[in-house]
């Protein structure tokens, strides 16, 4: 009979300790995992259940391997250190070793690609889906257009400046609510079709477990089919420019009946706004002026700020500026189309015939310009007929 010496004895059943207790904290993680406050985000489809088990997965794979790895050096460091009188052992390297000690790590490592490679697989496969969202970002708001549906609009942050200046207390969303959020429906496969106006962006939504790049001149697609009804944030993931950090992404998930309900009310709203445009009556200066206050904070200040003096250098000031005191049609004419090779955009489909005649008539009379133009919003609807 082969003895083992004690010392091989005592590296065995540290080795199998090690194991078990590996094999224990696997057991426990799942049900504490998803709560654990630095965790990844469970979130709210098949999909991000995919990801958040694959990184579980990998996560108790390392820590196993850790756990045998220390255990063996630390023992070995105690028990053959030289304070006991251990000789070290003169050898040279041996090849069955070496290949085993490379064979293992390489198993290890296919073992973790094939569920890997199954879940990046299922992530790109846009194929029979339900519902189309094309997702433009621009500086810095959000785009969504509905090719199933004839439903467009803008998304913006909804953070009252004067929060955002420490002037007001912080609602629960700061920095999170949007004027409109990107409504779908429950249970369905939406595909979303991401691409910018103007520099890089990037659509993340942790819940979905959607992090796409929006990129100009390209067309990005990824898609996500919601278990459950709710409002689910997310945010810009690319640094694209000032006010990068004030790019949020607000999604409100109904029910399919409750989705429908909501798209007939859309297409409602967009006849009723095409109709007002092309009947508006005209509006008082007080009423342009507390209109175009509010248009101008929420679209506006961004770059040209509150005080109207922009930012030398980077965004033109409007207070005492040409444009601003100048001839109205040209005024007009830049915030409707704006202005190529700028940051400046085309408002003309952003805001309606009101929103866009009170910020211009705002933009003249405001911080001391005090010239007494305005617009009116039949101006606007004659101006973007002419396209000029």
């Amino acid at each position: 009979m082969r003895h083992q010496s004690p010392g091989s004895r005592q590296a065995k059943t540290s080795l199998h300790h090690a194991l078990a207790t590996a094999a224990l904290l696997a057991a426990s993680f799942p049900s504490a995992a998803q709560d654990a406050r630095f965790n990844m985000t469970r979130g709210a489809t098949e999909l991000s259940q995919q990801v958040f088990d694959l990184h579980m997965t990998i996560f108790y794979i390392c820590v196993a391997i850790a756990l045998v790895v220390f255990s063996l050096m630390f023992w070995s460091i105690v028990h053959h250190r030289k304070s006991r009188g251990v000789v070290p052992a003169q050898f040279h390297g041996s090849l069955k070793i070496e290949i085993l000690w490379t064979a293992i790590p390489v198993l290890i490592l296919v073992a973790m690609a094939v569920p890997a490679t199954r879940t990046l697989i299922a992530m790109e496969d846009t194929s029979a889906s339900e519902l189309t969202v094309l997702v433009t970002g621009s500086q810095w708001k959000w785009h969504y257009k509905y090719l199933d549906y004839p439903i467009e609009f803008y998304s913006v942050l909804a953070t009252p400046r004067a929060q955002i200046a420490n002037e007001a207390e912080k609602d629960a969303d700061y920095l999170m609510a949007v004027d409109k959020p990107l409504v779908l429906p429950m249970g369905k496969k939406v595909r979303f079709l991401l691409t910018a106006d103007d520099v890089i962006h990037s659509w993340w939504v942790p819940d979905f477990a959607i992090k796409k790049d929006a990129v100009p001149g390209f067309i990005n697609e990824t898609w996500a089919r919601i278990d459950k009804p709710g409002l689910y944030y997310g945010k810009c993931a690319e640094l694209c420019g000032r006010d990068h950090g004030f790019m949020p992404v607000a999604v409100d998930v109904k029910t399919p009946a409750e989705f429908e309900a909501w798209t007939v009310a859309q297409v409602a709203l967009a006849e009723q706004a095409k109709l007002e445009a092309a009947t508006a009556g005209p509006m008082a200066m007080d009423a342009l002026m507390a209109l175009g206050q509010k248009v101008y904070e929420s679209a506006c200040a961004a770059c040209h700020q509150a005080s109207g003096e922009g930012l030398p250098g980077v965004f033109p000031g409007l207070k005492g500026s040409a444009i601003a005191t100048g001839d109205p049609a040209a005024h007009l004419h830049i915030v409707l189309f704006g202005k190529a090779g700028t940051a400046m955009q085309a408002f003309g489909k952003q805001l309606g015939v009101k929103e866009l005649a009170a910020v211009i008539t705002y933009e003249r009379n405001a911080w001391g310009n005090a010239k007494g133009d305005m617009v009116q919003p039949a101006d606007i609807a004659a101006a973007i007929e002419r396209g000029e």
